[in-house]
């Protein structure tokens, strides 16, 4: 029975992910028990299914609900069950398995790429100010022809659209030349392909294989952050493939020179070309991205209602990350569609009580450091420096105040954030802006500006 279930769920999947990523990432699962709503799978690795789960996690017990079968949890397991090992005997030699499957890649659609989500396309992008110049420099990357700027690096902080135009750009360039070698992945991937090759031996595959693309696109470069052996083929990859003209897109958290533990020849490689940071989004950008998905959701659900008034609320309440706005969204068109009642703002308030309590305001850190550097016309990295200079000293004493005042940070957390620096340089910058504050009118003008722009 759960053979069959199984089998069915499968079928699903690979009309729903497409031929390549369910040869990728479906394809070598294995049903190892369905018991008490825990599925379990035999999986390559650990790495193998947490990005399974991630990515995928949803529509499988999706899938096996639409089949009667209740799923709440999956669960992955590495060492190999009976039906995988049968099938390792079957495939002798198998102790390299990565070793094939590299040699095979110069075609493109044989990459082992990781999935691309049909709803990230740039028709579902919805731009505003915040976001308009990755938009348009990702449009014209996407468009191919000659490199005008290589690599493209967009950064910026969580679901604020960095995923969604990397998808977008691969879709792009698959639909107007499908003949094109394109790699998508995330610097985890790329660090879990290469340590694969260095243990079985076989790093010239993997030159080959990163080496023969026309566009290369690792998203989360920060996570290579500190992988001095993963650092040093990423930066002979990233050489290689500009000598050979191909485009690379990157993406990451930060800017380039911000990310710790970065090798400073890759600094200097990622900032070659165009550097593009996604601001947080503004309310009117996310009250679009709001009218845009209840479009969506209508059609799934044709018969809920939202109330006036809801999309607004939902835009101001719900701010720091969009990925968290939509799922709100989603969420109550579910909600109103099983207990057949219209979405109001009370219904709102109630079915999201704990998404609208977790998004209230939090200033961070590293969100201080960033508007004050802006507003000083800096670099973040000016602030976290060790220079005295007046016209780096005073903002960065300004940036020290209101991180002790908008922020729960102790003194000597602030202190580290801050380059390294002692809680006394904390203690001094406070008690010097408080005391600016009170005669120089700039000054507290500019703490002000600066409060009212973090708490927005």
């Amino acid at each position: 029975m759960n053979t069959e279930c199984w089998a069915k769920v499968r079928q699903e999947l690979l009309s729903e992910v497409g031929q390549a990523a369910y040869k990728n990432w479906i394809e070598p699962l294995d049903l190892v028990g369905l018991r008490d709503g825990v599925a379990q799978f035999g999986a390559p690795t650990s790495f193998f299914g947490n990005w399974v789960s991630r990515n995928y996690g949803d529509s499988i017990r999706s899938h096996f609900a639409s089949e009667g079968v209740s799923v709440e949890r999956l669960e992955f397991v590495t060492s190999a069950a009976p039906k995988q090992q049968a099938r390792n005997e079957e495939q002798k030699p198998a102790k390299k398995p990565i070793h094939s499957a590299m040699r095979s890649v110069p075609d493109g659609a044989d990459l082992p790429a990781a999935p691309l989500d049909k709803r990230f396309t740039f028709d579902s992008f919805v731009v505003g100010k915040p976001n308009e110049l990755a938009h348009a420099a990702s449009r014209r990357v996407a468009k191919g022809g000659p490199v005008t700027f290589n690599p493209l690096f967009l950064y910026g902080g969580v679901g604020l659209g960095k995923t969604h135009l990397m998808h977008a750009i691969a879709w792009e360039i698959q639909a107007h030349t499908p003949e094109a070698r394109v790699l998508y992945l995330s610097a985890e991937q790329f660090m879990y392909r290469f340590v694969q090759a260095l243990r079985f031996k076989d790093t010239m595959s993997f030159k080959e294989l990163f080496r023969s693309v026309d566009v290369l696109m690792v998203d989360d470069v920060q996570f290579i952050a500190g992988k001095d052996s993963t650092q040093d083929e990423f930066f002979h990859t990233f050489n290689a493939l500009v000598d050979q003209n191909k485009q690379i897109i990157i993406s990451a958290d930060r800017a380039p020179g911000e990310i710790d533990g970065l090798e400073d020849r890759i600094k200097s490689r990622l900032q070659w070309g165009l550097v593009v940071d996604l601001h947080p989004t503004d309310y009117e950008l996310r009250l679009g991205i709001m009218q845009s998905k209840a479009e969506t959701q209508g059609v799934l659900y044709p018969d809920v209602k939202i109330a006036s008034g809801v999309l607004e609320f939902l835009a101001h309440r719900i701010s720091n990350n969009v990925r968290v706005l939509e799922g709100a969204l989603t969420r109550l068109y579910a909600f109103a569609s099983l207990v057949g009642r219209e979405v109001t703002l009370d219904v709102a308030q109630e079915c999201l009580a704990d998404i609208l309590r977790a998004s209230d305001r939090k200033v961070t850190i590293d969100e201080i450091i960033r508007k004050v550097a802006d507003h000083y016309n800096l670099r973040m990295t000016d602030i976290l420096s060790p220079r005295r200079a007046r016209s780096v000293a005073r903002p960065r004493q300004v940036a020290m105040f209101l991180a002790k005042t908008l922020t729960t940070k102790s003194l000597p957390e602030i202190g580290r954030r801050f380059g390294g620096r002692d809680h006394t340089t904390v203690i001094h910058a406070v008690r010097r802006i408080e005391e600016l504050r009170t005669h120089d009118n700039q000054i507290a003008e500019d703490v002000e500006l600066l409060r009212r722009m973090l708490e927005a």
